[in-house]
């Protein structure tokens, strides 16, 4: 996240930086992130990701990921916030000269 151009530091409690330490003790400093197929990746965690995003700073909302997890994970979550003030583009479809009446 850039966080020049964010709101989302200003956003985060006043003792983040406590809550972060804390949710990296409890998660034993492994990333949390579970596959599709049930695996969970176990690679090394120096992030705290929420898990539903927000505001919630909530324990239970809170989990360590590794970094490349945590940069998909918020890959897809702005691909999906992008899709939804996507204007269409697409144009109505041609009938075939062939086609058409010859009316």
């Amino acid at each position: 996240m850039v966080w020049s151009s964010s709101t989302r530091r200003a956003r985060l409690p006043k003792d983040w930086a406590r809550t972060r330490r804390r949710v990296l003790r409890r998660d034993k400093h492994a990333c949390t992130n579970e596959f599709s197929d049930g695996r969970v990746c176990g690679a090394p965690a120096n992030q705290v990701d929420h898990i539903t995003p927000g505001d919630d700073h909530s324990m239970a909302n809170l989990r360590a990921l590794c970094a490349w997890c945590h940069a998909r994970k918020s890959a897809t979550e702005g691909g999906r916030a992008s899709a939804l003030t996507r204007v269409s583009t697409a144009r109505p479809r041609e009938t075939h000269p062939a086609l058409e009446d010859g009316q």
